[in-house]
C-alpha cells in the first residue's frame, strides 16, 4: 500500500498537466486531493505495520541486474515516519498555496513531483533507485523556487541545486566505491541496502568512504560549513517551497546519513562522530546566533533551521539507542513546527503586508490586525523552543540525554544554543506581532486593509499544531516505531558497545 504515496504524487502531476491551463481552481482541488489521498495511504499503511522493526518488503523485482539493482520499496518504523511527516507537510503546504493565481497547475505540478521523489527516497532499499529519487527532488524545487519566489529567486534557486548536485556527487563517488568493494565480499554485484550492511567492508576504506558519502548528505541537511544554501534557499522560496524544504527535503539529507552512511560504514561513524558532534554542536550556536541579529523576519526562521538540525546530527553522532531516536524524532518535530513558522511569515504576514523588515512590521500592530497569525506564531514558537507538551521538546531532550553519554563537554554546550534560541523566537515574536511602538488603530498596510486569514490556512495551521501537540504530550505514537528499528539487524554493528 506505501508504494501508492509515490504513484499516487505522480500520477497527480500528470493530471494536472492535463487540466486546462486558466482553471486555478481545477488545480487547487487536485493538488489537495493528490496530496490528502497520499496522506491516507501512508496513514493506513503505517498503522497496518505490525512490527516496526522488521523491513517489510512492499515490492521488489529485478531492474539492472548486471549492477544488481533492483526496483525494491521496503519500510520500517523510521520510513514509516517520515513518510507521515511528509503526507502532513504535503497536505499543509497545499492548503497555505490556495492563493497562488500565477501558472497554478505547473505549481502544484512541481509541488507534487517534488513530495512523489521525497516519498521516494524514504521508501527505496535499493541504493541506485534511492540515488534516482534522491536526484528527482533537485529539479522541483529548482524551479518552484527560481519561478513562484521572491528576493533574489534565481540565485537562492541555482545555489541550493548547485549545492545539492554537488553533495550527489560526493555520496555517489561513496556508493560506487561501496558496489565495487562490497562485490568481492559478497560474492557478486548487488546494490540492496540490507546485503550490502552486512559486508565485511575494510576499514581503511570504511575510513574515507563515510566521510565522503556523510557530508555528501549531509549538505541537504545544513550541517555547517556547508549550509549557506538553506537560509537563501528558505528565504528566496515561496511559502510551500520554504515548508517543503524545512520540512521534508533537510530531511532526505539526515535520512541518509543514517540510513546508508552510518549504517554501511559503521566503523567510519566511530571514527568521525567526534567531528560530526563538533560540527553539530557549531552548527547550532552558530545559527541559533545569526538568527539572534537578523532583521528579516523570514532569515531568523531560515537560520533557526540551520540551529535545529544542528540536533538531528548531534543525536546522529552520538551512536546510541537514545541519540538516534531523539535525532530520527527531531527529523519528525522540526519538520512540522519549521513548516509552521514558515508558513506564518511567508502567507501569513509577508503575502498581506509585503515586508519581511522588524521595523516596518514593529508599527503595524499585527496582533491585533492578524490576531490568528499572531498566536499561531506564539504556539509554533513556543515549540521551537522545546517548551515541555510540544514534540520539539521530546526530540530535543533525547538527543541531549544521548550526547551526554556520548560527548558531556558538547550537551553542555549545546546549552547556549538553547538559551539563545529562546532569545531569538522572543525578539520575533516581540518586533514582528507586540511591539510597544505599535500604532494601535493601524489595523492597516498602506491603503488596504490586510487580508484575514483564510479557512484553509487556518485548517493547516490547527492541523500541524495538533501534530506537535499529540507527539509532544504522547511521543510513544512514534517512539514505538522508531526504537524498534535501532535494535534490529540493519543498525547491529552500529550500535555495538554503545545503545543506551
Amino acid at each position: 500500500m506505501l508504494a501508492w504515496t509515490i504513484y499516487i504524487s505522480f500520477l497527480g502531476v500528470l493530471v494536472l498537466m492535463l487540466l486546462p491551463r486558466d482553471d486555478a481552481r481545477l488545480a487547487r482541488i487536485t493538488a489537495l486531493t493528490t496530496a490528502v489521498a497520499g496522506l491516507i495511504v501512508a496513514l493506513m499503511g503505517s498503522f497496518q505495520q505490525a512490527n516496526p522493526a522488521e523491513i517489510v518488503t512492499i515490492t521488489k523485482c529485478a531492474w539492472i541486474p548486471t549492477l544488481g539493482a533492483s526496483y525494491y520499496l521496503a519500510a520500517d518504523g523510521i520510513s514509516l515516519t517520515l513518510v507521515v511527516l511528509t503526507g502532513l507537510a504535503a497536505v499543509a503546504g497545499i492548503l497555505f498555496s490556495w492563493n497562488i493565481e500565477k501558472r497554478t497547475k505547473e505549481f502544484f505540478a512541481f509541488y507534487l513531483a517534488l513530495i512523489g521523489g521525497v516519498y521516494g527516497v524514504f521508501l527505496s532499499f535499493d541504493l541506485l533507485l534511492l540515488f534516482v529519487f534522491y536526484e528527482l527532488t533537485i529539479i522541483p524545487k529548482y524551479f518552484l523556487i527560481a519561478r513562484w519566489g521572491s528576493t533574489r529567486k534565481e540565485y537562492g534557486a541555482m545555489k541550493l541545486a548547485l549545492y545539492s548536485f554537488i553533495g550527489s556527487h560526493l555520496v555517489l563517488i561513496g556508493l560506487v566505491a561501496t558496489w565495487a568493494v562490497a562485490r568481492t565480499s559478497l560474492g557478486h554485484a548487488s546494490l540492496d541496502l540490507k546485503e550490502l550492511a552486512q559486508a565485511t567492508l575494510p576499514l581503511e576504506f570504511q575510513k574515507w568512504a563515510f566521510p565522503l558519502t556523510f557530508v555528501g548528505f549531509a549538505i541537504l541537511a545544513g550541517m555547517w560549513p556547508f549550509h549557506t544554501w538553506a537560509p537563501t534557499g528558505h528565504v528566496a522560496a515561496p511559502t510551500a517551497g520554504s515548508m517543503l524544504l524545512a520540512g521534508v527535503v533537510m530531511k532526505l539529507g539526515a535520512y541518509g546519513c543514517l540510513r546508508v552512511a552510518m549504517v554501511l560504514f559503521p566503523e567510519g561513524a566511530r571514527m568521525w562522530s567526534g567531528t560530526i558532534a563538533v560540527l553539530a554542536v557549531i552548527g547550532i550556536i552558530y545559527g541559533a546566533g545569526v538568527a539572534l541579529v537578523q532583521k528579516d523576519f523570514k532569515f531568523v526562521i531560515g537560520y533557526s533551521s540551520v540551529s535545529h538540525m544542528g540536533f538531528v546530527l548531534l543525536g546522529l553522532a552520538t551512536l546510541n539507542t537514545v541519540g538516534l531516536s531523539g535525532a530520527v524524532l527531531q527529523m519528525f518535530s522540526h519538520g512540522i513546527i519549521a513548516g509552521l513558522l514558515f508558513a506564518v511569515v511567508g502567507r501569513m504576514v509577508y503575502d498581506r503586508t509585503h515586508t519581511r523588515d522588524f521595523g516596518e512590521l514593529e508599527g503595524m500592530g499585527l496582533s491585533r490586525a492578524l490576531p490568528f497569525a499572531g498566536v499561531t506564531f506564539v504556539l509554533a514558537g513556543i515549540a521551537s523552543m522545546g517548551l515541555p507538551g510540544f514534540s520539539g521538546f521530546v526530540a530535543e531532550l533525547q538527543v541531549l540525554m544521548g550526547a551526554w553519554k556520548a560527548f558531556p563537554v558538547a550537551a553542555v554546550v549545546t546549552g547556549i544554543g538553547i538559551v539563545v534560541g529562546v532569545a531569538y523566537t522572543l525578539r520575533a515574536v516581540q518586533k514582528a506581532f507586540y511591539a510597544d511602538g505599535a500604532d494601535r488603530t493601524n489595523m492597516t498596510h498602506g491603503a488596504h486593509a490586510l487580508e484575514p486569514i483564510s479557512i484553509p490556512e487556518r485548517l493547516a495551521a490547527v492541523m500541524l499544531i495538533g501534530v506537535s501537540l499529540v507527539v509532544g504530550l504522547y511521543p510513544s505514537v512514534l517512539l514505538n516505531w522508531i526504537e524498534p528499528c535501532l535494535s534490529s539487524p540493519l543498525f547491529e554493528r552500529l550500535l555495538k558497545g554503545g545503545a543506551l
